[in-house]
């Protein structure tokens, strides 16, 4: 009896090892495919070639973040400065830190970059209409425009999180509302499902964008 309690632990124990393990290697392989698309955004930002956008109609949102990844990008030339000083004493090691230093540099340029060539894009011109919702290179959600129950134009400065929503903030606000009438699936960073049934976002503007979509709907609304 206790050599199969033992049996039954051992085998449990080595089952939850390899389900870390495998969650561990997803993680690390979600975090390698969004640097790689950061990265890949500053050659389509300097060519001019927006990702993804095919016969639809594109909707900027990256405008709001500009000063803060300025920010970033100046604060992180700064400690790199900071760092040659303090380690001018240890080359080896200045090497290594200046390395960092460089690709943290270019993650951040990846950020703005991504923001600019994969936006918001809205295309009524097949078969199957949809809106699509992005945020740089972690979030691409497609919505069917026969399941947009209503949009608005509304801003939102405060984000609590909720089941059922997601929120895609820029510069800590969101200005437009998209209620479903049935979820859709979004994946989180990591690569986790997650249905929701509103969606709040942003984009440089509001009134535009909401003007399209609800000029895109009437002919979906009328076969419905």
């Amino acid at each position: 009896m206790s050599a199969a309690a033992d049996t039954v632990t051992t085998a449990g124990g080595a089952s939850a090892g390899g389900t870390s393990a495998g969650g561990a290697l997803g993680t690390v392989r979600h975090l390698v495919a969004h640097e790689v698309r950061l990265l890949a955004s500053i050659g389509r930002w300097v060519a001019r070639r927006p990702h993804g956008i095919g016969r639809g109609r594109a909707f900027s949102y990256g405008r709001g973040q500009g000063a803060m990844m300025f920010g970033f990008g100046f604060v992180s030339v700064l400690e790199s400065v900071c760092m040659a000083v303090l380690l001018r004493n240890h080359p080896a090691v200045h090497r290594v830190v200046f390395a960092l230093d460089v690709y943290t540099l270019l993650l951040i340029v990846g950020m703005h970059a991504a923001s600019v060539t994969r936006p918001h894009v809205l295309d009524d011109t097949r078969d199957e209409a949809f809106l699509r919702i992005r945020r740089a290179a972690h979030v691409d959600v497609r919505v069917p425009l026969a399941v947009i129950a209503s949009v608005r134009r509304e801003l939102v400065t405060t984000h609590e999180k909720r089941d059922g929503r997601l929120d895609l903030a820029i510069g800590a606000q969101t200005t437009i509302t998209l209620e479903l009438s049935s979820p859709v699936r979004h994946f989180t960073f990591l690569g986790r499902p997650k249905d929701v049934t509103m969606i709040r976002f942003h984009a440089d503007e509001p009134e535009a964008l909401v003007r399209e979509i609800r000029t895109a709907l009437e002919p979906v609304q009328e076969l419905t």
